[in-house]
């Protein structure tokens, strides 16, 4: 399996690259590796990785000015920004254990997160600060560094490094603890995709850097294949900067592909910036509609899979245009089983646990190391991993039959005409029934009647429901005029209400 990955470099490239297990380790990597290279950049200033690396040291220097010990928590309450994340590896190469605190939180949540997890430093952003003032911890600028440099800590593999807030497999929130060989293991798995990947790339990081997909692959390993990193502060304005910035390599999910997708339309290709070949999506369903779409503009659209609790990497998938529906094969060093309909995975990529919750941790991680993603799937005779729905959005038909929604969904999203569906228990005289509410892609109808859309629509559940048992079929349909409710990773939420 490890080949299906590494046979994506170039030869030359996999001799370079290696697992580094630790924050300091790497630190020291790319500072040596990537030196005269450009590192991180806002479009005003660019730092290469040596002065990168010499800024983490200052505030590494800052942070041991405070009188922290090793193992201390450092909160950061920052924008997606140069700030943020070097902050975030000084505290972890210092010894501490980091948390990168969504921006979206109201403060009275940022001073109870900071409580329920005895953050003993708070890195505020300044325009933030007189939110916080009575956090329970020493509040600092997120910009501190001091005059000097200190060197990293020594760290063990297994030393918790982080801890990234989860729905876990009960949909609670909860916050996963990361060692430093899981966080690292999943920056190394973001190292591989088709084609030539060191020292070239430009990724703009769309992603909030408070969620493990946007802090580890599309950070992490940017800064692992030695690429320019942008952050996006602002959201709207740096989509804007796409034509000037020129990305080569983009970390998205799916709905932020859709927008993008959107907006070529709109005003061109070029609006990209006519440099981009790669888009790694995850985090929710990637339908294949956007995957031939972007295909037309050039774009490889690749699909992924992973958790929180896995520094989220288990499986990427290089043959979306063969195997559009799977999330791809397993990344090597770790291990995939299918129990009872559920995926379990286990590696060095697995977490400790979660804060201060011994009974969520033991529902998720067996005692010999295994997790129990709450994900139901199948791996097919190649290998490839396919992704069947959740355990907890499991209907109970009457006869006590279990249906996975997502399963029902997923002919659906074959349409070009669909944008997202929702397959859901719902009442119909009196009667539990499977029903289903669509959103079409609007464009597709343009100067159409509603009337005609409804038809069509109608027709394609009539067609899905021939292809399904007689008790997993959809009967009632909702056609939507406007769009789902949504979560923060912009998956369609399941309760509508």
């Amino acid at each position: 399996m490890g080949n299906y990955f590494y046979d994506m470099l170039p030869s030359e490239e996999i001799a370079q690259l290696k697992y580094i297990p630790t924050v300091p380790e790497f630190l020291t990597w790319i500072e040596e590796k990537w030196a005269d290279l450009p590192a991180v950049s806002d479009t005003n200033v660019t730092y290469t990785y040596s002065q990168m690396c010499s800024r983490i040291a200052r505030r590494r220097a800052f942070l041991e000015d405070c009188g922290l010990s090793k193992g201390d928590k450092v909160a950061i309450w920052e924008k997606t920004s140069i700030d943020a994340v070097e902050m975030f590896l000084a505290a972890l190469s210092a010894g501490y254990i980091g948390i990168i605190l969504p921006t979206g939180l109201p403060e009275q949540a940022v001073i109870g997160c900071c409580m329920k997890f005895g953050v003993k430093l708070l890195a505020v952003r300044d325009e933030f600060a007189g939110k916080v003032a009575a956090a329970p911890c020493k509040l600092v600028s997120s910009s501190s560094m001091a005059d000097r440099e200190a060197p990293s800590a020594a760290v063990s593999k297994d030393d918790p490094a982080a801890i990234f807030f989860t729905g876990g497999t009960t949909g609670a929130p909860k916050g996963a603890i990361l060692p430093h060989r899981a966080l690292m293991r999943g920056s190394f798995n973001g190292c591989f995709a088709p084609g030539s990947q060191l020292g070239h790339h430009r990724m703009v990081c769309l992603l909030p850097l408070s969620h493990v997909f946007g802090l580890v692959r599309s950070t992490l390993s940017a800064f692992y294949t030695g690429s320019l990193w942008y952050p996006a502060e602002d959201m709207k304005a740096t989509i804007g900067k796409l034509p000037v910035i020129k990305p080569t390599l983009l970390v998205l999910v799916p709905g932020l592909c859709d927008i993008l997708y959107g907006l070529t339309r709109m005003y061109g290709p070029q609006f990209l910036g006519g440099e981009l070949k790669t888009i790694i999506a995850g985090a929710a369903n990637v339908p294949p509609r956007l995957i031939s779409e972007f295909d037309k503009l050039g774009i490889a659209l690749l699909a992924g899979y992973g958790m929180t609790e896995g520094a989220n990497l288990t499986s990427g998938n290089k043959d979306v245009k063969d195997k559009p529906t799977s999330v791809g094969k397993i990344y090597p060093e770790q291990e995939v089983k299918i129990v009872d309909g559920e995926i379990w995975f286990r590696g060095d990529n697995v977490f400790l646990g979660y804060y201060g919750d011994p009974e969520a941790t033991s529902a998720t991680l067996t005692e010999d190391g295994w997790v129990r993603t709450g994900d139901l799937g199948r791996l097919d005779e190649e290998g490839y991993l396919y992704i069947t729905g959740r355990i907890k959005n499991i209907i109970v038909l009457a006869n006590g039959e279990n249906v996975s929604p997502e399963e029902i969904e997923e002919p659906f999203y074959k349409c070009a005409a669909l944008k997202d569906c929702l397959v859901k228990e719902v009442d119909s005289d009196g009667e539990k029934v499977i029903g289903i509410e669509i959103f079409p892609q609007m464009p597709a109808f343009e100067g159409k009647p509603w009337e005609q859309v409804e038809a069509f629509f109608n027709d394609l559940v009539n067609k899905v429901n021939a292809e399904l048992p007689s008790t997993h079929r959809i009967q009632k349909v909702i056609v939507r005029h406007e769009d789902f409710k949504r979560t923060g990773s912009l998956k369609v939420s399941r309760n509508q209400n």
